[in-house]
């Protein structure tokens, strides 16, 4: 018996990240339906906040946090603005998890991130609340999915194993020049901090205890200032910092950056560092 078998034996943990918010009753329909099939599960919300329809914030959001969880965890992502569409249901076994996802890309970091991966297009259809809605896979095929899995029903038994599944790589920064590395801002998240696909791979220099001379450009402002806290910058200023991510972030001390510099999420941002060479693993 795997790892994952074993601990849902114990404690069936059913993780939630979706982007219905907290307004309706989406949210609260699928925890029912979860409830009413595996009534002895523990429900934990990652986030209903991710942007909606934007594959790649549930994309970030879900492979930020599947790992922290026990081995035999079940991951119930939706994200998905084809529903009702020819898209596919799909059941996704690694080692120490299982994901309930449309097949869409939204579960495209997790694919980076695992080295063994099962990905079976769910067909077993007498495992779906019936009627189906056109508009709520969520909770109609994702979420009894998603309970049964956690109630111990075998992988094998929702669909045959698929390796055409969707996925994409996540925008990586470019070199300009010698020197110059271009990148984009992923997110924002709720503090205003700009989070950008920069990486310490990408360019190793700005993430030393003592940085060489660089200038980092966000709209139409410069920094050069790198943090390794929050704290360390003084108020009202901009700067760069590590985040828990493991992206460069730019951040402002109590404050937003992204109000403070007036941009978003697609944002450019333009690395200088002086007499570095950037490195980026997208090149």
């Amino acid at each position: 018996m795997s790892a994952a078998r074993k601990a849902l034996a114990h404690r069936p943990i059913v993780t939630l990240t979706t982007d219905f918010g907290l307004n309706d009753h989406f949210v609260g329909t699928i925890k029912g339906v979860i409830l009413d099939i595996a009534p002895d599960v523990e429900i934990v919300d990652i986030c209903h906040s991710v942007q909606a329809f934007d594959v790649l914030d549930g994309a970030l959001t879900i492979a930020q946090a599947y790992s922290y969880f026990p081995a035999g965890t079940v991951h119930l992502v939706v994200v998905d603005p084809g529903v009702g569409t020819a898209r596919r249901p799909i059941v996704v076994s690694s080692e120490r998890h299982h994901f309930v996802a449309p097949d869409n890309g939204v579960l495209s970091l997790v694919y980076g991130r695992e080295e063994r991966l099962h990905v079976r297009h769910v067909t077993a259809e007498h495992y779906y609340l019936q009627p189906v809605s056109s508009t709520f896979h969520g909770r109609d095929i994702f979420a009894p999915i998603t309970a049964y899995l956690a109630k111990g029903v075998d992988p094998e038994k929702f669909g045959e194993e698929i390796n055409d599944f969707v996925r994409f790589n996540p925008p990586k920064p470019k070199p300009a020049d010698g020197n110059t590395l271009r990148g984009v801002v992923l997110k924002v998240d709720r503090f205003g901090n700009l989070v950008t696909n920069i990486t310490p791979q990408d360019v190793p220099a700005l993430f030393q205890p003592e940085p060489p001379t660089f200038r980092i450009t966000v709209g139409k402002r410069e920094i050069n200032e790198m943090h390794t806290n929050y704290a360390q910058g003084a108020p009202g200023s901009v700067f760069g910092i590590l985040g828990s991510m493991g992206y460069l972030e730019i951040a402002a001390n109590r404050g937003s950056a992204a109000q403070v510099l007036g941009t978003g999420k697609g944002s450019e941002v333009s690395l200088v560092i002086e007499g570095a060479v950037a490195a980026s693993n997208g090149s």
